[in-house]
């Protein structure tokens, strides 16, 4: 697992306005980042350093077509994020079950 990507990603979703941004996309499909930022009580300067975050992340990719830039969802590397909460659900789950080994023990002890 490339943990420095897992880390872009979680920082890139771990806020509001860029989980906003994704939502719309995945949504709406690919838009141009006026139309982003219209969905948003911001500046297109501050829609447009979240939209970066995002790319950097690879949630997100541009397209130009003469001076319109389109962004789209990239979800593919969510998979990375799915597979590391899988990983910590699986010990999660060893520990609760070593847990009711011990109370049914100590119930079988007790009887």
């Amino acid at each position: 697992m490339d943990e420095d990507a897992l880390s872009r990603i979680l920082k890139a979703a771990g806020d509001t306005t860029r989980r906003q941004i994704l939502t719309l996309l995945v949504q709406e499909g690919a838009l141009r980042v006026t139309a982003l930022a219209a969905h948003f009580d911001m500046s297109l300067n501050s829609v447009s350093k979240h939209i970066k975050v995002l790319e950097e992340a690879g949630l997100v990719t541009r397209r130009t077509m003469g001076r319109e830039h389109f962004i789209a969802a990239e979800l593919e590397p969510l998979r990375m994020t799915e597979g590391w909460f899988a990983q910590l659900k699986s010990i999660w789950e060893l520990r609760l079950a070593a847990l009711e080994d011990v109370l049914a023990n100590k119930d079988q002890r007790d009887e």
